[in-house]
């Protein structure tokens, strides 16, 4: 017996994936992105803050942050049937940077967060995206529920042309990290047909 004669001639349905990474700067909450989004327990890469890093981590607006990432963390979202989205969080601290080529590596695009109140902390992920051509969405995360500046705001300060969307989000809410990614798998699509 054939599968079309045994699903009532229906053809079989096919799933795609897709490789996301999760990119900014220090302490600007991608762990808690792929954490409040992903559909399975996240693999996580934190190590406690020690001394070591008093100096270099600016804890100046994450001042409860006790651990980092290290390595990456990874998830995974089904945004329908047919498309399994894998997260790939990058580390934020420029001392791990050597990590992002291999973590963005068959990525069809990435989102950028940024934390509004340290604009300067996503410059180098911005700067990666940018001449990597992969593209990317900036998504402003809004902490304690407080967004400083509007997206227009923030596409001048960065200097980032239209096709970038630039949308806020929350990342401890789901419906808000699931919108940033069906938002960065639009445009990404969208870049592919241009």
């Amino acid at each position: 017996m054939d599968f079309a004669s045994s699903n009532g001639g229906a053809a079989p349905r096919s799933t795609t994936s897709a490789k996301i990474v999760v990119a900014g700067g220090f302490g600007v909450g991608k762990t808690t992105f792929v954490g409040a989004v992903s559909e399975i327990n996240p693999l996580r890469t934190e190590a406690v803050m020690t001394s070591a890093s008093a100096g270099i981590d600016d804890l100046t607006h994450t001042g409860d942050k006790t651990t980092t990432t290290v390595a990456m963390d990874f998830g995974r979202i089904t945004l329908d049937q047919d498309l399994i989205l894998y997260l790939f969080g990058t580390p934020g601290q420029d001392r791990f940077w050597f990590m992002w080529d291999d973590l963005v590596r068959g990525a069809i695009g990435a989102v950028v967060l940024v934390d509004t109140r340290r604009l300067a902390d996503c410059f180098p992920a911005v700067d990666y995206f940018e001449n990597s051509g992969l593209p990317f969405v900036i998504a402003l995360n809004g902490f304690d529920g407080h967004q400083p500046y509007t997206p227009e705001e923030v596409r001048e300060a960065l200097q980032i042309g239209p096709d970038a969307p630039i949308i806020t989000t929350d990342a401890r809410h789901r419906g808000d990290a699931k919108s940033a990614l069906i938002t960065l798998v639009e445009h990404a699509l969208m870049a592919r047909l241009r």
